[in-house]
Order: C-alpha cells, then sequence, then structure tokens
C-alpha cells in the first residue's frame, strides 16, 4: 500500500497531540521553559540541516527568490486564514492559539528532507521505513508541541498527508523523469535551505523574531530550478 506511511505519519501526529493535550495542566512555568528548549533544539536541527549545502549560494538565491514570491502569493496570510476558520469552527476559546499551533508544527513537520525521501521510498519501493521513522519523531514534537501550542497541532496531521501523499502517488513519475543523480543533488540543497526556514521557526518560538516563514516555502521551488538549471547546463557544456 502505497500511502501506508503516510498514514501512519498522520495518525502518529494526531495520536501525539491527544496525549499532549492531556498534559497541558501543567505550570506555566514549565511551559514556557519547555517551549524555549523545543525552540533551541529546533534551532539545532536547522543549523545541522543548513550545514549540508554543498552550494551555498543555492540557498542563498532559493531563499531571496522564494521569499519574493512567498510574500506575493501570501502564503503565510493564507495558512493563518485557515488556521483562524479552523479556530471558529471549533469555537476556540484563544484567539490565536489554534492558527499559531496549527501553522508552527505544519511547517515544522513539511519542512525538510525526511517528507520528501520517505514519500519517494514509499512511492517507488513500497518502503516505508523512513516514513515511520519521521512517524515517531513527527509524534513526539506533536505531543510536545501541544502541551504549550494546544490542539491546533493536531490539524497539521492534513497537511502533512496531503503532501507527502502527493508524492508517493507521483513517484513513478517523478523517477521515469528526474535523473537519480539530480534528485540527490536537490534533496541536499533543498535540506540546507529548509534549514534555514527550520531555524527561523526557533527564532519565533522564542520570541526573538516574528520571521514569517511559510513565505520562505517558494524557495524549495526556486531551489528545484536552480538546482536542475545547472545540472542541464553542465550536460550541455559537456557535449563541447
Amino acid at each position: 500500500m502505497i500511502l501506508l506511511g503516510t498514514i501512519v505519519n498522520g495518525i502518529a501526529i494526531i495520536a501525539g497531540t491527544l496525549i499532549g493535550k492531556f498534559l497541558t495542566k501543567i505550570p506555566e512555568q514549565i511551559k514556557t521553559s519547555v517551549m524555549q528548549v523545543i525552540a533551541l533544539a529546533v534551532m539545532l536541527l536547522g543549523i545541522q540541516m543548513g550545514l549540508k549545502s554543498e552550494q551555498f549560494l543555492f540557498v542563498i538565491f532559493s531563499l531571496v527568490f522564494g521569499t519574493i514570491l512567498g510574500e506575493i502569493w501570501h502564503l503565510e496570510d493564507k495558512l493563518n486564514a485557515l488556521g483562524k476558520w479552523l479556530e471558529n469552527k471549533l469555537g476556540a476559546e484563544e484567539e490565536g492559539g489554534i492558527a499559531k499551533g496549527f501553522v508552527t508544527a505544519t511547517l515544522i513537520f513539511v519542512i525538510g528532507a525526511l517528507a520528501i525521501i520517505g514519500a519517494l521510498d514509499s512511492g517507488l519501493r513500497n518502503d516505508h521505513s523512513v516514513l515511520y521513522t519521521k512517524s515517531l519523531l513527527d509524534g513526539f514534537t506533536s505531543l510536545i508541541l501541544t502541551t504549550t501550542l494546544g490542539i491546533g497541532v493536531l490539524f497539521s496531521a492534513i497537511p502533512v498527508m496531503l503532501y507527502q501523499g502527493s508524492i508517493a502517488l507521483f513517484a513513478t513519475q517523478i523517477n521515469r523523469w528526474v535523473p537519480s543523480e539530480l534528485m540527490d543533488v536537490f534533496i541536499l540543497e533543498m535540506t540546507a535551505t529548509g534549514g534555514i526556514m527550520i531555524f527561523a521557526i526557533g527564532l519565533n518560538l522564542l520570541n526573538v523574531t516574528n520571521v514569517r516563514v511559510a513565505n520562505l516555502l517558494p524557495g524549495i521551488l526556486v531551489c528545484a530550478v536552480l538546482v536542475t538549471g545547472q545540472y542541464y547546463w553542465s550536460d550541455l557544456l559537456a557535449l563541447f
């Protein structure tokens, strides 16, 4: 079953959120300290991902032009609007609570190489081991996030499943049209680009900055264009 890994990932996020919901009645000081620790861990993860780049200019250009596109498309506003809609439907007591949990968790779970690599493995080889590993990580992360950000984290399972499920379903076409060497380079540079976004999420969780991280997401698309352009340009030069 191609979508098994994706489904397990979504269930893990939901389960982690429901368990975390029972742990919300803890002292506010502990919640604050836990959130700070999570933010530091997220920042460290972002740094590790960012250092994987072998062509950092790609990362810079991807983020710059991706941010321009994100601002033009108002991605952050649209994601927040979806979170607000969920709040209204559920009659949330704390305004902004569900939206913040939904947006933050979605960005953390979607950005990163594991989502793409795992979905590709599911689609191409029916191997769900990477997504099972991601499920454990996401489940634990959702539990911790829920203790401070609330039930909004649960709804991040929806975009995660749609995103990874789409990649898994179209994996055979991706494998047919995209050379493995090109995919390897893309995953490397995409991981580094995503790492900067993850680092920004950590800063936001610490309330140090207010980076509109969702508006950086088109950087992944720009990264794909740059890597593809360089790959075929190198092939073209090799003919002469």
